[in-house]
């Protein structure tokens, strides 16, 4: 018998919505339909996820937040295997290691993430093409942010999360991400935004910025400040300890903006320089240690 491949490894990065514009409540579905600018965060603010090829499907889950992840049984890790192995009889499996380092429950994308990272390194056991059309099934099966994830690179995602555009090539943005520790799940926050199915958002006749040919931060900053989560204020109403988050980075020196990420209850902070996004990171950890903090560049 032939030696199993060393085990495979990825990274689970962050998604930050930079905005989110709430269109309507689509007539057919149901579903909300989105428009939304979204980043990715650098290596301190993501899970980590390896494969060790074998026999059996299999996930361990390990780490600070790996308590409220759940059941492995029913981790979107696992969940995305499932789907890609309807698409390929014979798919070759493993068993999967979660270092869970991302909040749950948190507009991050935390879940997502992980199973994007699940898919990519299926993909690579079984040699895959860098994009088949099955991975990208897979990923929208599996959850509605799992698609944007899938290649994380900065792009627009449309409608429930099953449009996602190509690469935008962002600049890097210095940021500092918060969490306060309180998960807010995303169907109350939808509840409160209060659309009946085949409403309009009052605000969906804005356009949404135009994000192609910036030369710069200082041009991105510009751009998408008059932009806005639409999310936002409902959420405020289910968990309003955002409020505090997002003043504690306004007052923060260099903060150049502030926003909620998804349904919350992450929020993230814009700076022009990386060293005043550590400076405000340090500084809000030491008044609040309760709070997850971490300073990153979006991309």
């Amino acid at each position: 018998m032939p030696p199993l491949p060393p085990p495979l490894a990825t990274r689970a990065p962050a998604k930050i919505n930079l905005t989110l514009h709430v269109l309507g409540r689509r007539p057919g579905d149901g579903y909300h339909a989105l428009e939304s600018l979204v980043a990715f965060a650098g290596p301190r603010a993501g899970d980590l996820l390896s494969l060790e090829p074998g026999p059996a499907l299999a996930l361990s889950v390990s780490g600070p937040t790996a308590g409220p992840a759940g059941r492995t049984d029913d981790n979107l890790v696992m969940r995305a295997a499932r789907h890609l192995a309807a698409e390929h009889p014979g798919l070759r499996v493993g068993h999967f290691r979660l270092v869970k380092r991302l909040p749950v429950a948190a507009g991050i994308g935390g879940g997502s993430s992980d199973a994007a990272a699940a898919l990519r390194l299926l993909g690579r056991l079984n040699g895959l093409s860098p994009d088949p059309p099955s991975l990208m099934e897979a990923a929208r099966r599996t959850g509605a942010d799992v698609p944007v994830c899938l290649d994380p690179q900065a792009r627009m995602m449309r409608g429930a999360g099953e449009a996602v555009g190509p690469a935008v090539g962002l600049p890097a943005l210095p940021a500092v991400l918060i969490n306060p520790g309180v998960p807010v799940e995303t169907a109350p926050v939808f509840r409160a935004l209060g659309l009946a199915v085949g409403e309009a958002h009052p605000l969906a006749g804005q356009a949404h910025p135009e994000i192609a040919g910036l030369d710069g931060p200082e041009a991105l900053l510009a751009r998408i400040a008059p932009a806005r989560n639409d999310l936002e204020a409902p959420a405020l109403t289910v968990a309003p300890v955002i409020g505090d988050t997002l003043a504690a980075l306004r007052d923060q020196p260099g903060c150049r903006l502030a926003r909620m990420s998804g349904s919350g209850a992450t929020v993230f902070g814009l700076f022009a320089h990386r060293s005043a996004a550590r400076r405000a990171a340090r500084a809000i950890a030491a008044a609040q240690p309760g709070w997850w903090v971490r300073a990153t560049l979006l991309r």
